[in-house]
């Protein structure tokens, strides 16, 4: 009995490898074409595959574009830095430029005025305005320390702007010609080329037409229209050369017997951050 199993058992197992010899060989044989299991089992994987590889591409690429979205970002970034860099160091250069052509004026300016007279300038920052529109005064940031002394005459590079009447040790008090009435004023003046020949004294300035008054003129000063009116340095108190501005007009005065000229002033008062105060041979240290 056991023999007869045994011999069974031989038979089955050399049945399954002829069997399996068989189906090797039937599929490396040439025949064209795949078998039908085999096309089954492709288009089965084939199938399965495309649900997990679309998927799997999609998120890939979303996590790709994800990576480029930041990196565009951090690109955008850096670019908004260095644009506002750019522009920052932009507005400080054209500030810089600005202010040395600027200083580079007023250096001009006192160089010219030191060929003409023997004056020595300091220039000074304008650091307050009084708001009363009575009593409009500068307040600048030089003062004694620095030797400046009470009625000294400021100027612009555009022309008179007024006296110091007050000085601190740190800071000073400029009252403006703008401000000055007709008994505080006596600057003596005279005309740019007729220094020998015309002569009157300013006589307080007009608000509302915004111009300052030369009067006590005599009747045969040759002075006239567009006639350009600086200090005479009469009276020891302005010294002489001092631009103030431009005749716009004469007239009578009303004896008749001198004229007065109407000045428009070469100063812009609206808009002073700096002026020079002068010092003459007699007031400086």
């Amino acid at each position: 009995m056991f023999k007869h199993l045994r011999n069974r058992r031989l038979f089955v197992l050399m049945v399954s490898f002829i069997l399996f010899i068989a189906v090797i060989g039937f599929s490396i044989s040439s025949k064209a074409g795949l078998t039908t299991p085999e096309k089954f089992l492709r288009d089965t994987t084939g199938y399965v595959q495309q649900w997990f590889y679309k998927p799997a591409g999609y998120i890939a690429g979303l996590f790709q574009a994800v990576g480029d979205l930041r990196k565009v970002y951090e690109e955008n970034d850096r670019l908004r830095m260095t644009a506002a860099a750019y522009a920052r160091d932009k507005v400080e250069y054209n500030a810089i430029r600005q202010e040395n052509e600027r200083l580079q004026e007023k250096l001009k300016f006192t160089e010219e005025q030191k060929k003409i007279y023997d004056y020595n300038y300091l220039i000074a920052q304008v650091v307050a305005v009084s708001p009363d529109a009575y009593n409009r005064t500068l307040t600048i940031n030089l003062g004694a320390r620095e030797g400046i002394r009470e009625r000294m005459a400021v100027i612009s590079e555009k022309g008179m702007i007024g006296y110091v009447s007050k000085v601190s040790e740190l800071t000073s008090t400029v009252m403006p010609i703008t401000s000055l009435n007709s008994e505080e004023s006596g600057i003596s003046a005279t005309v740019l080329g007729k220094q020998n020949q015309s002569f009157g004294i300013l006589s307080g300035y007009n608000s509302e037409s915004q111009r300052i008054l030369m009067t006590k003129i005599a009747a045969d000063d040759p002075i006239k229209k567009d006639d350009i009116v600086i200090t005479s340095g009469l009276g020891n108190v302005f010294p002489r050369g001092m631009v103030i501005g431009t005749v716009e007009s004469i007239q009578d005065s009303d004896i008749g017997l001198t004229r007065i000229a109407s000045i428009k002033l070469s100063a812009d008062f609206d808009h002073l951050s700096e002026v020079f105060v002068v010092q003459t041979s007699g007031t400086a240290e």
